[in-house]
């Protein structure tokens, strides 16, 4: 376990229930119908690069891949388009994780979104392969949106596993 930096708070473990009701959260959430423009932001991508950065042995690439086949599944998409991109982003984001933690929030969402674009270039790329339409260049919004969104949701994820300030002197941790 790497030491959290001066400053840094140390976390309470994480609850296993905890990380599946965040990704069946944000999967109900994509699952909406509020129509699909190509730059709305996939929440279920941001919940599984922060579970696969801060617990990796947890939430792997067979989660990904499962519910990669759930949002095919649900768009009626090729098969295997959103499972493909978004096994990728795990694999990188667990290859990753280790020095990702040690930066800030904002250097982190600098440090996250090419693997956003990277997974957005991969799910169009498959499409086009199979026959789809370019979407349009709106598309490039939405790695931007979710590399924005990546603070926010660090800070509700995180928000579980803080630790109260402990004014016990005998006990400095």
């Amino acid at each position: 376990m790497i030491m959290p930096r001066a400053g840094d708070q140390l976390l309470l473990p994480v609850n296993p229930f905890f990380i599946g009701f965040t990704l069946l959260v944000a999967l109900a959430v994509n699952l909406l119908p509020a129509g699909r423009h190509p730059a709305q932001p996939d929440l279920l991508a941001v919940v599984l690069v922060f579970w696969n950065v801060h617990q990796p042995r947890r939430v792997g690439v067979g989660a990904a891949f499962l519910f990669g086949l759930l949002m095919d599944v649900h768009q009626g998409s090729l098969l295997g388009q959103h499972a493909l991109s978004y096994t990728l982003l795990s694999y990188v984001a667990i290859s990753v994780h280790r020095r990702l933690t040690w930066f800030g929030l904002a250097e982190q969402a600098l440090q996250i979104l090419p693997l956003f674009a990277a997974a957005h270039g991969v799910a169009l790329l498959v499409r086009m392969i199979a026959g789809d339409m370019f979407p349009g260049w709106s598309l490039l919004l939405a790695p931007l949106f979710e590399s924005l969104l990546w603070p926010l949701a660090t800070l509700l994820l995180l928000a579980p596993q803080r630790r109260a300030p402990d004014p016990d002197e005998n006990r400095p941790l």
